[in-house]
């Protein structure tokens, strides 16, 4: 996986999530506490709160970056006069609107 540095973000047409990496390394280190609960056997429901709280910084982190794509890209293309680009950005979100739970 390849990270871009600051400089990287401030000269890339496409947004900058590098903050959410620390986010993304703090879930992985949550679901190596789960399967550790696993391999000990713990209490479901223990086990299952434990998924519920990745899930939910998982569903964070997806808002996020949505909220950031919706305040950068697809407000470039509203302001566009690129009518096939404002298309294309709109059907992106209904799009990413389908996928989500």
């Amino acid at each position: 996986m390849i990270f871009m540095s600051d400089h990287d973000c401030k000269n890339h047409h496409h947004p900058c999530h590098k903050k959410e990496v620390a986010n993304l390394n703090r879930i992985s280190g949550q679901i190596e506490g789960v399967k550790k609960m696993i391999e000990e056997r713990r209490y479901c429901p223990e086990t299952l709160t434990q998924l519920r709280a990745i899930r939910s910084a998982i569903k964070s982190i997806e808002l996020r970056i949505l909220d950031v794509h919706l305040s950068s890209c697809v407000s470039q293309a509203s302001l566009s006069s690129d009518q096939n680009e404002q298309k294309r950005k709109i059907d992106e979100i209904r799009d990413l609107i389908k996928r989500f739970e």
